[in-house]
């Protein structure tokens, strides 16, 4: 275990390395002056443009301006917006709004997957198994923002059950609304994936040799049936865990969520290289050490996997 611990971390350089390389020459690669741009109409006086290009190593070649940044990302200095705010002051702000949110769909997706993802495949093919596979259909085709509207008008303006914007106030309170519409948005999948792992882990020899020892339903479903079919939801929770921290983008616009995905959004429109750069790189490392908590779950829940040399 420790051996495949060290592979793991070790894969970590390559893709650090790897990722904020590309990252970072996509956006070298995008055309137009990002420093004109910030000046709209006016024409700045070319002394000031020429220092704030300096200031920001803009006019070096790529592979400099990379060095640049990875040699400040190892003292921890993320680098400053144009604006001249510090990356890490915007991350510090930022990250743990998207963060508390992904937290909360998460485990919305999860508790509702495993609760009717198993109740399904235990009545499959009758009334509530394909009446939630139905509902799990219109999920998975419904677009995110007709969902996130849909919510927005019924469940808070019509009702008043929560507040339609998130602002200022994104404590773990406020966040409940886009939580609970990013978390039905990934649900479908998850549940569909318990659903097929139940039904699949039913028909093994181990549940069958131990309802013949006598043991009833209840003892078999927790310690036979669903440790063994969480591993392909668990998998997939984390997954989404990566992808919500980016790509919450158009739920935090809906909802006004001052989090990661607006300020991504907005620094992509000002080719701010620093600032994409960074979050970038954060959510690499984020979404490799997620990934490998998850990889050694599975041990725990399955006992047949075991990694050795």
């Amino acid at each position: 275990m420790l051996g495949y611990i060290l592979r793991r971390v070790l894969q970590v350089i390559p893709v650090f390395f790897g990722a904020t390389l590309l990252i970072y020459f996509l956006v070298f690669a995008m055309p137009g002056d990002p420093i004109l741009a910030l000046f709209g109409d006016k024409t700045p006086n070319p002394a000031l443009l020429a220092s704030i290009q300096d200031q920001y190593h803009l006019n070096d070649p790529f592979i400099v301006q990379y060095f640049y940044y990875i040699t400040g990302v190892f003292r921890g200095d993320l680098g400053d917006t144009f604006s001249g705010q510090s990356v890490n002051d915007v991350l510090a702000r930022t990250l743990p709004v998207t963060g508390r949110l992904a937290v909360m769909a998460i485990g919305i997706e999860f508790v509702l997957a495993i609760i009717i993802g198993t109740v399904s495949a235990l009545r499959k093919g009758k009334i509530f198994d394909n009446t939630s596979l139905i509902i799990s259909l219109l999920f998975v085709a419904m677009p995110i923002f007709v969902l996130a509207f849909l919510a927005q008008y019924f469940l808070a303006i019509q009702w008043g059950w929560f507040s339609p914007t998130v602002g200022a106030q994104n404590d773990w309170g406020d966040l409940w609304l886009p939580a609970i519409v990013l978390g039905l948005s990934l649900y479908a999948t998850s549940m569909r994936l318990m659903r097929g792992s139940v039904i699949d882990t039913l028909n093994q020899d181990w549940v069958r040799t131990a309802y013949s020892k006598g043991m009833s339903r209840r003892q078999v479903l927790p310690t036979h049936v669903l440790r063994n079919s969480l591993i392909p939801v668990i998998t997939n929770s984390a997954t989404n865990f990566g992808v919500l921290l980016v790509g919450a983008t158009v739920t935090e616009g809906i909802f006004n969520v001052p989090g990661v995905g607006n300020t991504l959004f907005q620094a992509t429109l000002r080719h701010e290289g620093p600032t994409i750069v960074s979050f970038v790189t954060v959510f690499v490392i984020i979404y490799v050490l997620v990934n490998l908590v998850i990889d050694l779950l599975y041990g725990l829940l399955d006992p047949r996997i075991r990694y050795v040399k």
